[in-house]
Protein backbone atom coordinates (compact mmCIF):
# COMPACT_ATOMS: atom_id res chain seq x y z
CA UNK A 1 0.00 0.00 0.00
CA UNK A 2 2.66 2.20 1.24
CA UNK A 3 4.28 1.76 -2.62
CA UNK A 4 1.21 2.54 -4.38
CA UNK A 5 0.94 6.16 -2.35
CA UNK A 6 4.76 6.82 -2.92
CA UNK A 7 4.23 6.13 -6.82
CA UNK A 8 0.90 8.03 -6.82
CA UNK A 9 2.82 10.90 -5.50
CA UNK A 10 5.51 10.93 -8.19
CA UNK A 11 3.07 11.00 -10.86
CA UNK A 12 1.08 14.06 -8.48
CA UNK A 13 5.16 15.42 -8.36
CA UNK A 14 5.47 15.36 -12.07
CA UNK A 15 2.05 16.90 -12.98
CA UNK A 16 1.99 19.90 -10.43
CA UNK A 17 5.64 20.48 -10.37
CA UNK A 18 7.55 22.17 -13.16
CA UNK A 19 11.48 20.88 -14.01
CA UNK A 20 12.65 24.04 -12.57
CA UNK A 21 11.89 22.18 -9.63
CA UNK A 22 14.55 19.55 -10.12
CA UNK A 23 17.63 22.23 -9.34
CA UNK A 24 15.68 22.93 -6.44
CA UNK A 25 15.17 19.82 -5.42
CA UNK A 26 18.80 18.72 -5.80
CA UNK A 27 20.27 21.50 -3.69
CA UNK A 28 17.97 21.19 -0.95
CA UNK A 29 18.91 17.53 -0.65
CA UNK A 30 23.13 18.39 -1.16
CA UNK A 31 24.02 16.27 -4.27
CA UNK A 32 25.65 17.46 -7.90
CA UNK A 33 24.06 16.74 -11.17
CA UNK A 34 26.39 14.12 -11.19
CA UNK A 35 24.77 11.86 -8.10
CA UNK A 36 21.20 12.81 -9.26
CA UNK A 37 22.13 11.19 -12.79
CA UNK A 38 23.48 8.47 -11.25
CA UNK A 39 20.31 7.68 -9.39
CA UNK A 40 18.08 8.31 -11.61
CA UNK A 41 20.07 6.29 -14.80
CA UNK A 42 20.18 9.14 -16.92
CA UNK A 43 23.41 11.22 -18.22
CA UNK A 44 24.71 13.95 -16.42
CA UNK A 45 24.28 16.20 -19.66
CA UNK A 46 20.67 15.66 -19.40
CA UNK A 47 20.44 16.81 -15.95
CA UNK A 48 22.11 19.82 -16.71
CA UNK A 49 19.99 20.63 -19.85
CA UNK A 50 17.01 20.18 -17.81
CA UNK A 51 17.99 22.61 -15.05
CA UNK A 52 19.37 25.07 -17.85
CA UNK A 53 15.89 24.74 -19.63
CA UNK A 54 17.50 24.06 -22.92
CA UNK A 55 15.81 20.32 -22.83
CA UNK A 56 12.82 18.89 -22.13
CA UNK A 57 13.32 15.28 -20.77
CA UNK A 58 10.84 12.30 -22.07
CA UNK A 59 8.14 11.20 -19.01
CA UNK A 60 10.03 8.49 -18.50
CA UNK A 61 13.21 10.08 -17.82
CA UNK A 62 11.26 12.65 -16.09
CA UNK A 63 9.78 9.77 -13.77
CA UNK A 64 13.01 8.35 -13.27
CA UNK A 65 14.93 11.55 -12.15
CA UNK A 66 11.46 12.15 -9.62
CA UNK A 67 11.40 8.92 -8.63
CA UNK A 68 14.97 9.63 -7.25
CA UNK A 69 14.29 12.92 -5.72
CA UNK A 70 11.66 11.12 -3.93
CA UNK A 71 13.58 8.33 -2.06
CA UNK A 72 15.87 11.13 -0.99
CA UNK A 73 13.34 13.00 0.79
CA UNK A 74 12.11 10.09 2.22
CA UNK A 75 16.03 8.58 3.54
CA UNK A 76 15.88 12.75 4.96
CA UNK A 77 12.31 12.85 6.53
CA UNK A 78 11.83 11.75 9.95
CA UNK A 79 10.08 8.16 10.41
CA UNK A 80 7.46 7.26 12.95
CA UNK A 81 9.70 5.50 15.60
CA UNK A 82 11.23 9.07 15.96
CA UNK A 83 7.79 10.99 16.21
CA UNK A 84 5.92 8.50 18.03
CA UNK A 85 5.14 8.41 21.81
CA UNK A 86 5.81 5.35 23.63
CA UNK A 87 3.34 5.41 26.70
CA UNK A 88 0.10 4.58 25.26
CA UNK A 89 -3.05 4.58 27.30
CA UNK A 90 -5.55 2.11 26.41
CA UNK A 91 -9.20 2.08 26.91
CA UNK A 92 -10.60 -1.81 27.32
CA UNK A 93 -14.30 -1.74 25.74
CA UNK A 94 -16.19 -2.65 28.46
CA UNK A 95 -14.32 0.42 30.81
CA UNK A 96 -17.06 3.11 31.60
CA UNK A 97 -16.64 6.10 30.17
CA UNK A 98 -17.02 7.95 33.34
CA UNK A 99 -13.68 6.55 34.35
CA UNK A 100 -12.27 7.20 30.76
CA UNK A 101 -12.71 10.77 31.37
CA UNK A 102 -11.22 10.89 34.35
CA UNK A 103 -7.83 9.06 33.05
CA UNK A 104 -8.33 11.75 30.51
CA UNK A 105 -8.28 14.39 32.66
CA UNK A 106 -5.37 13.14 34.70
CA UNK A 107 -3.27 12.18 32.27
CA UNK A 108 -4.30 15.52 30.30
CA UNK A 109 -4.76 13.17 26.90
CA UNK A 110 -7.97 14.15 24.60
CA UNK A 111 -7.96 10.36 23.16
CA UNK A 112 -7.58 6.64 24.15
CA UNK A 113 -7.32 3.54 21.81
CA UNK A 114 -9.33 1.16 22.88
CA UNK A 115 -8.02 -2.37 23.43
CA UNK A 116 -8.74 -6.00 23.91
CA UNK A 117 -6.56 -8.90 24.18
CA UNK A 118 -3.98 -6.88 22.38
CA UNK A 119 -6.33 -5.95 19.25
CA UNK A 120 -7.16 -2.52 18.79
CA UNK A 121 -10.55 -2.11 18.42
CA UNK A 122 -11.40 1.47 17.62
CA UNK A 123 -10.43 4.86 19.54
CA UNK A 124 -12.36 7.43 22.15
CA UNK A 125 -11.90 10.62 22.02
CA UNK A 126 -13.81 13.69 23.91
CA UNK A 127 -15.43 14.96 20.71
CA UNK A 128 -16.70 11.03 20.83
CA UNK A 129 -17.87 11.12 24.36
CA UNK A 130 -19.38 14.90 24.09
CA UNK A 131 -21.51 13.54 21.14
CA UNK A 132 -22.73 10.39 22.78
CA UNK A 133 -23.65 12.86 26.56
CA UNK A 134 -25.30 15.63 24.57
CA UNK A 135 -27.54 12.61 22.52
CA UNK A 136 -28.22 10.77 25.86
CA UNK A 137 -27.31 12.53 28.94
CA UNK A 138 -29.63 9.99 30.44
CA UNK A 139 -27.27 7.03 30.49
CA UNK A 140 -23.99 8.48 31.10
CA UNK A 141 -23.19 6.37 33.88
CA UNK A 142 -23.96 3.50 32.02
CA UNK A 143 -21.96 4.10 29.07
CA UNK A 144 -18.94 2.06 28.47
CA UNK A 145 -15.91 2.59 25.27
CA UNK A 146 -17.52 0.07 22.96
CA UNK A 147 -20.54 2.12 23.15
CA UNK A 148 -18.81 4.97 21.88
CA UNK A 149 -16.00 4.68 20.41
CA UNK A 150 -15.20 5.13 16.65
CA UNK A 151 -13.19 3.42 14.09
CA UNK A 152 -9.85 2.05 14.13
CA UNK A 153 -6.87 4.52 13.88
CA UNK A 154 -4.45 3.62 10.90
CA UNK A 155 -1.40 1.19 11.82
CA UNK A 156 1.80 1.76 10.46
CA UNK A 157 5.00 0.57 10.52
CA UNK A 158 8.17 2.56 12.40
CA UNK A 159 9.75 3.39 9.24
CA UNK A 160 6.78 5.07 7.95
CA UNK A 161 7.75 8.55 6.67
CA UNK A 162 6.76 12.00 7.04
CA UNK A 163 5.13 12.96 4.61
CA UNK A 164 2.61 9.52 5.14
CA UNK A 165 2.18 10.27 8.42
CA UNK A 166 0.52 13.67 7.51
CA UNK A 167 -1.68 12.71 4.56
CA UNK A 168 -3.52 10.18 7.36
CA UNK A 169 -3.60 12.57 9.82
CA UNK A 170 -5.57 14.84 7.35
CA UNK A 171 -8.39 12.10 8.10
CA UNK A 172 -7.46 10.91 11.90
CA UNK A 173 -7.22 12.25 14.72
CA UNK A 174 -3.89 9.59 15.72
CA UNK A 175 -1.82 7.05 14.08
CA UNK A 176 -0.84 3.77 15.81
CA UNK A 177 2.50 2.52 15.64
CA UNK A 178 3.02 -1.48 15.78
CA UNK A 179 5.90 -3.86 15.05
CA UNK A 180 5.15 -7.51 14.60
CA UNK A 181 1.89 -7.13 15.46
CA UNK A 182 2.56 -5.12 18.68
CA UNK A 183 1.66 -1.27 19.28
CA UNK A 184 5.11 0.67 19.45
CA UNK A 185 3.36 3.88 19.91
CA UNK A 186 1.16 6.82 19.35
CA UNK A 187 1.56 10.04 17.01
CA UNK A 188 -0.86 12.90 16.87
CA UNK A 189 -1.81 16.13 14.91
CA UNK A 190 0.44 17.50 17.47
CA UNK A 191 3.60 15.23 17.52
CA UNK A 192 3.67 15.86 13.70
CA UNK A 193 3.57 19.30 13.47
CA UNK A 194 6.25 19.70 16.02
CA UNK A 195 8.39 17.93 13.77
CA UNK A 196 7.34 20.05 10.58
CA UNK A 197 10.96 22.37 9.56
Amino acid sequence: MEKFINQVVIILLMDSRSLEEIKKLRKKYEINQKELASRAGVSQSLIAKIEAGTVEPTYSKAQRIFQALEELREKQEPKAKEIMKTKIIFAHPKELVKEIIRQMKTKGISQMPVQDKGVILGIITEGLILKHIADYPEKLSHLTAEDVMGETPPIVSPKTGLKLLLELLKDYTIVLVAEKGHIQGIISKADVLGRIE
